[in-house]
């Protein structure tokens, strides 16, 4: 698909991934592009940035999910192109409180699930439409400091699949972004595991860059990083090798944090 003319909603559009995608979407001349998010007053520097329209929205709440997409068909008539890539991340295993993990489910899944349910009917009924969800190579891997992190974006993956699965018969393209470290304030350099991720990691205009080219090819996985790739390969041919050097790496961290200082828990949005 070509964005030339079209009408792009971006949630998660304020700052770092989310931000370079609406920057560089600009650039294909949309017809309109909305920049929603619960940081206003970044997406309003986005759109003006961008000529888009910034709209306020808290994505784990299913009726602002709704209203913004009203707002968005309000003033351009239609969405065309839907990059649902509002995320967060919280570190710990199964011991994170419940109210923690009921986040990360809201944001990182059901928030995909609310945007499909608003948006994929009205696409279908017009002949069709793209919709980009925002996972991470946490969800086709493993994230080793976040249980919540790893399953909830775990589950966006195969949300993802599903939406192909029903809907690319009926004109509906479905792409999944699953990027590695990414240089934005999502890394958290005092955290040992994402200095790990560091040593790979992109900027976010590469990950946009990426995003689309897999538009332009109507393919479904947007890895920025070509080691995720070769690592997900590695994890199907080989699953219990694969367990095994992930717990190796989790054993060298370990032993790495007992030697310093435990980071603080910490809680930052995948924007």
């Amino acid at each position: 698909m070509e964005l030339s003319g079209r009408v792009v909603l971006v949630t998660g559009g304020a700052n770092g991934i989310g931000r370079a995608l609406c920057q560089r979407i600009a650039q294909e001349k949309p017809r309109g592009i909305v920049i929603a998010d619960r940081d206003l007053a970044n997406a309003e520097i986005v759109a003006r940035e961008t000529g888009g329209q910034a709209i306020a929205c808290d994505v784990c709440h299913e009726s602002e999910v709704q209203s913004v997409v009203q707002k968005t068909r309000d003033l351009f008539g239609r969405i065309d192109v839907v990059i649902s890539n509002a995320g967060a991340t919280i570190k710990g295993g199964f011991e994170t409180p419940d109210e923690d993990w009921n986040r990360m489910w809201q944001i990182n899944l059901m928030s995909h699930v609310y945007l499909s349910r608003a948006t994929v009917p009205a696409m279908i009924e017009q002949g069709g439409g793209t919709f980009v969800i925002t996972s991470s190579a946490a969800g086709l891997l493993t994230e080793i400091g976040s249980a919540a992190y790893s399953v909830t974006k775990h589950g966006a993956v195969a949300f993802a699949e599903w939406l192909s699965v029903h809907y690319r018969n009926r004109g509906l393209n479905v792409a999944c972004l699953c990027p590695a470290g990414v240089s934005t304030g999502f890394l958290d350099m005092e955290d040992p595991i994402h200095q790990f991720l560091h040593f790979m990691s992109v900027t976010p205009e590469h990950v946009a860059e990426c995003v689309i080219d897999v538009l332009r090819k109507e393919t479904f996985l947007v890895l920025p990083q070509p080691e995720v790739k070769e690592f997900f390969q590695f994890k199907t041919q080989d699953y219990d090798k694969w367990l095994h050097n992930f717990a190796h790496v989790h054993t060298r961290i370990q032993k790495r944090l007992a030697r310093g200082t435990t980071p603080e828990k910490k809680s930052s949005e995948n924007l």
